[in-house]
């Protein structure tokens, strides 16, 4: 495999963000790793805008019942109880494409890619838009700086607090959830503390809570004041002093440093490498934007070995085609539909766990409408495939498929209205002889070592004009399983 200067940016570009699109045509052949990934931090360095997308009624009702809270009036009727569940659904889908957009468009490409690795991560779901948006918004806001302050961020955010119940965990009747969880998933890994390790904990974090906004409250009356001994340490510890100890442990950089490096690098962890990097991490008083650096500017990261082995999420598929292929979608909820049928709906991880990716995100159905997928893009064609009924990924969240619309069938399927941009994407092989078009659209969307053979291509690509040839060929190109991976 040939590593040519264009195909090491375009594995930045994938790597350290959701692909190229055409204005960086000239610019993926020309620059210097170094200075891309420079340009990169430079975009990515100002704090992102709050993500709001809750609706006014919405906004009202919670409102009311925080002045309810203080007056000491009754609750909610149910009927204001299932407006508000129902209103939050809605707003919860509306966040999903907003970020979707997010990524297709912002020139923060690193800090949106980051933040999609740490919403794997820190991997949470419920049905409070205002849990939702300020959890993504800490995510957003942490996902170059430091991870100290992200976990702790995290671990008070109303909505990781709610899912992993800590709004139970009292005095006398500890919830471990959490506590076994911050351990296992976003600290240290499996292996590394004791069951006693996480009844400690559960007593520390006693008293955590937050409102209904996702605020956090800490309720003194419910906390454990008594002596807990915790990783081999004793004393009278709170949920913070929790935190502190298991970023003081040599496990919690390695474990996060080689979940890092499965995810931008290779799905097999090169131990030798990640433990440099974790020292590097900790030295670093675990800065991730020096981690990234460390990983992005390394000679290593361009090894043939690391190029083109990586299957795409959906998220990064969908993404990636609407940045190359810059297009209006009149209908973007068909979003969540593709989303439920690819496997990755943005909110919605299968568990605490996240999404197992790499070779999970294949099976015969899901590569099946992958290779589909770009010519339904082209033709605006209907989608009539039913996802799957998997209840242990959608816990019973079956209404994230889009919203029929209007007067239209139960029988009829979602379409595509995707208007495609071609003429920026055209203009980016004005240079290129005719004979030469199918050896470099290859180039710029292939990552993978196999070629396509042009006999082939050519058998199914629309001679009649330029513009036809580059576009079918595109399309084309985009249908095979070598561009499934980045």
């Amino acid at each position: 495999m040939v590593v040519t200067n264009q195909l090491k940016n375009q594995h930045l570009l994938w790597r350290a963000g959701f692909g190229p699109n055409p204005e960086e045509f000239v610019q993926i052949q020309q620059a210097s790793q170094k200075n891309y990934y420079k340009a990169l931090v430079k975009a990515s360095s100002s704090s992102p805008a709050y993500i709001d997308v809750a609706d006014n009624v919405l906004k009202g009702l919670v409102m009311g019942i925080d002045e309810a809270g203080r007056m000491q009036r009754p609750e909610l009727s149910d009927e204001q109880k299932k407006q508000l569940r129902k209103k939050s659904r809605e707003d919860i889908k509306n966040l999903n494409l907003r970020w979707m957009d997010e990524m297709v468009n912002s020139s923060q490409q690193l800090r949106e890619k980051m933040s999609l690795f740490w919403h794997g991560h820190f991997a949470c779901r419920n049905l409070n838009i205002f849990y939702g948006q300020l959890l993504l918004d800490v995510i957003r806001k942490n996902a170059l700086g430091n991870f100290a302050d992200l976990l702790r961020a995290v671990s008070k955010s109303g909505a990781m607090i709610n899912f992993l119940n800590n709004n139970q965990n009292r005095k006398n009747h500890p919830n471990e959830n959490f506590a076994r969880e911050v351990m296992e998933l976003f600290t240290m890994g499996r292996g590394n503390y004791s069951e006693n390790d996480i009844k400690e904990a559960a007593r520390a974090f006693t008293g955590w809570g937050a409102d209904i906004s996702g605020n956090f409250v800490e309720r003194p009356a419910q906390h454990d004041n008594g002596t807990k001994t915790f990783l081999g340490k004793t004393g009278n510890f709170n949920g913070d002093d929790i935190l502190d100890i298991l970023l003081e442990q040599k496990a919690t950089a390695t474990f996060i440093t080689r979940k890092i490096f499965r995810y931008f690098v290779n799905d097999q962890a090169d131990e030798n490498r990640v433990q440099w990097l974790s020292v590097r991490f900790v030295q670093s008083n675990y800065n991730i934007s020096s981690l990234m650096q460390d990983i992005f500017t390394s000679d290593w990261f361009y090894n043939p070995e690391n190029i083109g082995n990586k299957i795409k999420s959906p998220v990064e598929l969908v993404v990636g085609i609407r940045r190359m292929l810059p297009m209006k979608l009149q209908n973007e909820e068909v979003q969540l539909l593709i989303q439920r049928l690819l496997g990755q709906i943005l909110f919605y991880p299968p568990n605490v766990a996240g999404w197992p990716g790499g070779k999970n995100w294949i099976d015969s159905s899901s590569l099946m409408f992958r290779l589909k997928l770009p010519q339904m893009i082209q033709a605006q064609e209907e989608i009539h495939l039913k996802p799957k009924s998997d209840d242990d990924q959608m816990m019973g969240m079956k209404d994230m498929d889009p919203i029929p619309a209007k007067n239209a069938t139960r029988k009829r399927g979602q379409q595509i209205l995707a208007e495609v941009d071609w003429t920026s994407y055209y203009s980016g092989f004005n240079s290129v002889a005719r004979e030469k078009l199918i050896p470099e659209i290859s180039k710029l969307l292939l990552q993978s070592a196999s070629g396509i053979s042009e006999d082939v291509l050519k058998k199914y690509t629309d001679a009649s004009s330029r513009e036809s040839f580059i576009r079918t060929a595109t399309v084309m190109l985009m249908s095979t399983p070598e561009y499934q991976l980045c």
